[in-house]
């Protein structure tokens, strides 16, 4: 790989610890191409990304950034899971890393917050995004539908009571 080609790498990865929410740095020591391409495509599914790294490289695209503090965490076989969703990467990730030991995860960040192995393990226990803006919808929802329910109910009585009369009458009529 020629100065160039390494430059490019460099400001690609520069772009990527910069402008991704989520970062999950691993050891990835055995794992078959085959292994390799399976991880990459539950990554796709989940809405991440997982790239092999240089860790030379990686630390010189680290340097200059807001997130300097994993620099350490690149030593070995390393590759970097990413996504803008907080969760996404971790999850998949640690998915992964449950059925294939050859996956380990390191570390990595989340904003600016800087986590460990076990952090990155709890963030992975969190719903996704997607699934917390749906809870929410929900929540706010529901108390409007109970709303409507309760102000429609006296109407409802009360047209029940008057059918009850009319019925009455009807009857008695006849």
């Amino acid at each position: 790989m020629d100065r160039a080609q390494k430059e490019v790498i460099v400001a690609a990865l520069k772009d990527i610890f910069i402008d991704t929410n989520s970062i999950v740095v691993t050891q990835f020591s055995g794992l078959s191409s085959s292994e390799v391409t399976d991880l990459r495509a539950k990554m796709r599914d989940a809405g991440a990304t997982f790239r092999v790294t240089k860790n030379r490289l990686a630390r010189l695209a680290l340097k200059d950034t807001y997130r300097t503090t994993i620099e350490d965490l690149f030593n070995g076989p390393t590759a970097i899971a990413y996504s803008q969703d907080p969760v996404a990467a971790a999850k998949a990730t640690v998915d992964f890393g449950k059925k294939n030991d050859k996956l380990t995860v390191l570390g990595g960040v989340m904003g600016e917050l800087v986590l460990d192995e076990a952090g990155i393990k709890a963030l992975a226990k969190l719903p996704s995004l997607d699934k917390l803006r749906g809870k929410l919808v929900g929540m706010i929802s529901t108390p409007a539908t109970r709303i409507a329910v309760v102000m429609a109910a006296p109407a409802g009585q009360l047209a029940r009571v008057f059918g009850a009369y009319g019925s009455k009458d009807e009857s008695e009529a006849a």
